[in-house]
């Protein structure tokens, strides 16, 4: 089970050449865990999972298993995806051999999977990782869009799978009807737009963007909302805090090229972005 309600999703370091750059990039998981964060996901947020090769995948993830220290005092989720079902049935097989915590599955972007072949892609991929796992549904990058009926036969199928992060456009009707069949299911906020409209209508967990930039205030911000009565429904509570952060992460260009921008003007080297994003 994966306990923390709140986690961090991290940009990917990347060398002038575009290269993989694990050092820096475990460096800013240490800094995330340094300021109080506990939990961070890896290989699974902004695009740059599917610029990964697979031997950098494999590298990225044995590296993060190294670090004995971090993985006994985080949980850390790993991010599979892939247009290949092989390859992600061979990360799954060796992230299951790690002391990484926890797994979120993507589903491959533009080859829109029907809902029975992506069924069987994340049934082949959780019986394979063997640990706690959450679904990963973006219909906006990916072009798939997993229905709920899907979501609820994955759920009830396999004990393993305990959440899904939705980032797609589901209305109150259908996150009401999917928490009403699966009540146990964790509902993770893929990023904190909408936040406050996201959590009056049931979603109780965050995956967190602008927490690479101020995770104690997007913190706070997301606790305070779950303790909200929201008299006022759909309306956005935003601290002035928040406010600066969400538009330092989500304004003028990609969120990811936003962060590391900061970041790297903060000291904490993340590189660049993959073309053509930065172009």
């Amino acid at each position: 089970m994966l306990l923390e309600p709140f986690h961090v999703a991290v940009p990917t370091a990347f060398h002038p050449d575009e290269s993989l750059n694990v050092e820096d990039t475990l460096k800013h998981i240490t800094s995330l865990y340094e300021q109080g964060v506990n939990s961070v996901l890896v290989c699974g947020t902004t695009g740059e999972q599917h610029s990964l090769t697979f031997q950098e995948k494999e590298q990225l993830m044995h590296a993060i298993n190294k670090e004995t220290e971090l993985t006994q005092k985080m949980e850390i989720i790993f991010g599979i995806s892939s247009t290949r079902q092989q390859e992600a049935e061979a990360l799954a097989e060796m992230v299951h051999t790690t002391s990484i915590a926890g797994i979120m599955i993507g589903y491959p972007p533009y080859i829109q999977p029907s809902q029975r072949e992506a069924i069987g892609y994340t049934k082949a991929i959780t019986l394979l990782a063997d640990k706690p796992t959450i679904l990963y549904n973006n219909p906006p990058r990916t072009g798939f869009d997993l229905s709920t009926e899907s979501v609820h036969e994955l759920f009830h199928a396999h004990q393993n799978i305990i959440g899904l992060k939705e980032a797609g456009a589901k209305d109150r009707y259908t996150i009401q009807s999917l928490k009403a069949s699966s009540p146990e299911l964790l509902l993770y906020a893929g990023g904190e737009q909408g936040l406050a409209s996201k959590v009056e209508m049931g979603f109780d967990r965050l995956s967190s963007i602008a927490g690479n930039l101020a995770p104690a205030d997007v913190l706070h911000w997301f606790q305070t909302l779950q303790h909200s009565n929201f008299d006022s429904p759909g309306q956005e509570w935003l601290p002035e805090s928040i406010t600066k952060v969400l538009e330092n992460v989500y304004n003028g260009g990609a969120a990811i090229q936003n962060i590391k921008e900061e970041l790297n003007r903060r000291g904490q080297v993340m590189g660049l972005c993959r073309r053509p994003i930065g172009n």
